[in-house]
């Protein structure tokens, strides 16, 4: 499904950003489609994604949300949570419009789900980088396995492909992702894409949280063959993620700019379009006569030019000229040919 140097497979992250509302999921799903992403995606977590003592603290992991007493983090869960069947409810919708649909599993039962919805690809969460249960339950789904990265070391990382590999894991695709909301630019560090796809092999996308488009856009450039973006209607609905999501101007600007960043990127081989080669000719320069020049006379160097256009002698054989007689009369800034020549040292 996944491979180095494929068109970017764009994923709009809907994750939390439908705030409990199935309908809200629905016309989020139909302006992605629209949009031109490859797929939507949601999250399976539930209350049970927090212990007791984290519920007792009342702590919100996003920075925004933390130390509110409008609502608890029990009630916003409850809330905002998507049932087993609201998921396959929209999948049946996805598969209707003809997008794909998947969803982050938080519990080996629902890695079970994603088979039964007819999800494409398993993505596991940043914070399931180091569950070796989860990583052997995704690998045993037999779909391609999406792994993020956030919080990782490389020693994690390692730790992580290797277990899916050996629990034969069939196809991977590794996602440079930070575990910030959103980053700084200077730490988001892109250049992690080519080493993540040398080091270990596999095809490379990024997990994005940062603001805008312009980081997703040049993850492209380098090689990422799948993007995550959160998307929102509206970043300043109500909830945790909507801030550092793409809008959908935003998402229709990615996705844009993924089918031209994709047909700009090309081969690594140097090859020469045909209309390249034609409009050579006209910027290139050819040997030129620089003054009139007597049929009978040795040709110095003072007697030749280099000037467009490039249909004549290259200036490369400006060697194979001097010391030549003219056979003609040649006129100045007449291109000079090899015809044009008489006899001379070669």
């Amino acid at each position: 499904m996944f491979k180095h140097g494929q068109k970017p497979y764009i994923i709009a992250e809907i994750g939390a950003n439908h705030n409990g509302d199935i309908e809200l999921a629905r016309r989020m799903i139909d302006i992605a489609r629209e949009a031109g992403c490859n797929a939507v995606k949601f999250q399976s977590w539930d209350e049970g994604l927090f212990s007791k003592t984290v519920y007792d603290e009342n702590k919100f992991i996003g920075d925004d949300y933390r130390d509110r007493s409008d609502y608890t983090l029990r009630s916003i869960m409850t809330e905002f949570k998507v049932t087993r069947e609201d998921l396959r409810d929209l999948a049946n919708y996805c598969t209707d419009i003809g997008i794909d649909f998947s969803t982050t599993p938080f519990a080996p039962s629902q890695v079970d789900d994603l088979a039964e919805f007819g999800a494409p690809f398993v993505k596991i969460a940043s914070m399931d980088l180091v569950s070796d249960y989860m990583l052997r339950k995704a690998a045993d789904s037999g779909l391609p396995v999406v792994l993020s990265t956030g919080f990782g070391t490389m020693s994690e990382i390692d730790h992580a492909v290797r277990t899916l590999e050996n629990a034969n894991c069939q196809e991977l695709v590794i996602l440079h992702c930070l575990g910030l909301y959103p980053p700084p630019d200077d730490v988001v560090n892109l250049a992690n894409l080519e080493m993540l796809r040398t080091t270990f092999g596999y095809p490379v996308g990024f997990s994005d949280h940062t603001l805008g488009i312009d980081i997703p856009l040049a993850a492209m450039a380098l090689g990422a063959v799948v993007i995550e973006k959160h998307f929102t209607l509206d970043k300043e609905m109500f909830g945790w993620d909507h801030k550092m999501s793409a809008d959908p101007d935003e998402i229709i600007a990615i996705c844009a700019g993924r089918d031209r960043i994709h047909a700009a990127v090309g081969s690594a081989r140097r090859v020469l379009s045909s209309a390249e080669i034609e409009r050579s000719t006209e910027y290139r320069r050819s040997i030129v006569a620089a003054r009139p020049i007597a049929a009978g006379t040795e040709i110095s160097a003072n007697d030749i030019a280099y000037k467009r256009p490039g249909r004549g002698l290259s200036p490369n054989h400006d060697t194979l000229i001097v010391g030549r007689t003219a056979a003609r009369d040649i006129q100045i800034d007449e291109l000079i040919r090899f015809e044009d020549l008489g006899r001379g040292e070669l």
